[in-house]
Formats: C-alpha cells, structure tokens, sequence
C-alpha cells in the first residue's frame, strides 16, 4: 500500500542562491497537486537541501493535515562551522512545524568512508530539533554502498544514540517509522 509521495522539487543548488530562485513547493500548480495528498491518506517525503527548509515550512503551515519527512537530514553536505550553524538554523525553523519529520539517512561525504564521529552532532542535533518521536533512521541504499556498508552506517547510528532510553533508541529505530508510514509488527493487523 503506497503511504506517501516522494519527491524533489528542484530550487536553488546552493544557499548563494535562495534570493533569486524558487524550489516547486512555491509553485501554484505544485501546490494544486500537493493539496491532493491529504484527501488520499498520503503524506510528502521531501528531498530537499537545508536552504530550501523555509520553503517547506511554508508548505507545512499552509497544508497541516499532511505530514513533511524530510529525507536525508535537509542533506547536511558542508561540514565547516558556518555552513552546519545555517544547516542547524534551518533545520530549527521547519522543525517548529508539529507536521514536520525527519529521517536521518544519506550522510555520507563524497570521496570519505562513512564515520560515525564526522556524523554525531548532525544525528544529535536532528534529535535534539525533532525529538526521537519525529525522527528516524533510514537506510539510503544503494548509494549509501559509495561510503560504507549498511552494517557500518547501522552501527555507527547505534554507537551515537547508545545513550538514550531503550525507549527512544526504538522510536528511531522501528517505532517512529511505523507510526509514520502505518506499519504493524509481523503477525498484527
């Protein structure tokens, strides 16, 4: 059964260019088709960088009933000190939007091997703006192979939410997922 649609709706290819470029989700005609998505029981999995966040917050405002997943942690590329501060700050607005989730996937760099330390405060912080009850992992195979294998990316979330209650670490896990796309444990309708 389909649950959701996924898309991305293009914008700006870099936070230089947020002024003078719109991504789809501003678009009137997108907007038309988006609004279909509640009438049907499906909610957005968006693909979109973090500067693009505004943009979705808008969308989330102004269509409450449909639920936002942003893939990929609004796709944190840039790991020096300004960019992640902008990345934070944006992730902070759309996460004011009780519509608003998260999954916490495809952070691998180009051309490095997946690590848990170079991941951490992205994961923590994604947490820490979401809360494990609107946050959850996620595979983004195959091209995740390019940085690590799943086991090395699954064990590197492990290692970085160890902390946490058993509780939370199963909402990031299973239980956040499955409230989202409306799964049941095998074996339960």
């Amino acid at each position: 059964m389909v649950r959701s649609v996924r898309h991305k709706p293009g914008g700006p290819v870099s936070p230089d260019e947020v002024g003078g470029r719109r991504t789809l989700m501003s678009a009137e005609r997108w907007r038309r088709g988006y609004a279909l998505l509640s009438r049907h029981g499906l909610h957005f999995d968006l693909q979109t960088p973090w500067w693009n966040l505004h943009e979705a917050a808008v969308l989330a405002r102004d269509f409450p009933d449909t639920l936002i997943v942003l893939n990929h942690a609004g796709l944190p590329a840039r790991r020096d000190e300004a960019a992640l501060g902008r990345w934070r700050e944006a992730m902070a607005g759309f996460a004011e939007c009780p519509n608003a989730r998260a999954k916490i996937s495809g952070l691998g760099l180009r051309g490095r091997p997946w690590r848990a330390e170079e991941n951490r405060w992205i994961v923590r912080e994604t947490i820490a703006l979401f809360s494990a009850e609107r946050c959850m992992f996620a595979s983004n195979f195959p091209v995740d192979s390019l940085c690590g294998s799943f086991d090395t990316i699954f064990s590197g979330f492990r290692s970085i939410v160890m902390d946490p209650p058993r509780a939370e670490q199963a909402r990031l896990f299973r239980d956040t997922a499955r409230e989202v796309y409306r799964t049941s444990p095998a074996g339960q309708a």
